[in-house]
């Protein structure tokens, strides 16, 4: 069975038709390669209710397996991704943020000022990306080989994780 996946992108200026969201196919486009159906794509201000609303729909809805958010995770006022996730998850899961920027690093310094933060809410991982078409890539390229195991353990269609 194909895992699902959605992608929320949290900027004002693409969701109100100022800027190409260019995050936001870079993922799907990286997710469809690596298995996921890509259920849905949208584009929501940089407000922390409506980014933790759409978050909260696709998860209690049960339609994604995976939810990648992309943009809000820098030091901008307006960015409130990470707080908006952390509103909704119900665990943390800090090793996927901490390996994007231990490996973010390697290329640039800029990569500790992310705020990224991923989390379980019901069945669904969240995830916080960067709002950056290169550094979404980039850090969707160090989570790959985590994510069959992730979703198979979290869905409950995996088996045993001791090796």
């Amino acid at each position: 069975m194909q895992y699902r996946a959605a992608i929320i992108t949290a900027s004002d200026k693409s969701s109100a038709g100022e800027r190409e969201d260019l995050s936001g196919p870079a993922l799907e486009e990286l997710l469809i390669e690596t298995g996921f159906a890509v259920v849905s794509r949208t584009v929501v201000p940089d407000e922390r209710e409506m980014i933790a609303a759409a978050l909260r729909e696709l998860c209690d809805d049960k339609l994604a397996d995976l939810i990648l958010t992309t943009g809000g995770t820098g030091f901008s006022q307006r960015d409130v991704t990470p707080e908006a996730t952390r509103n909704v998850i119900q665990r943390e899961a800090p090793g996927i943020p901490e390996a994007m920027r231990l490996e973010s690093a390697k290329f640039t310094a800029n990569a500790m000022l992310s705020r990224a933060i991923a989390g379980i809410r019901g069945e669904t991982l969240i995830i916080n990306m960067p709002g950056s078409p290169r550094a979404a890539r980039e850090c969707f390229d160090i989570i790959r080989p985590a994510l069959p195991h992730a979703m198979e353990i979290l869905t409950g269609r995996g088996g045993e994780c001791a090796r």
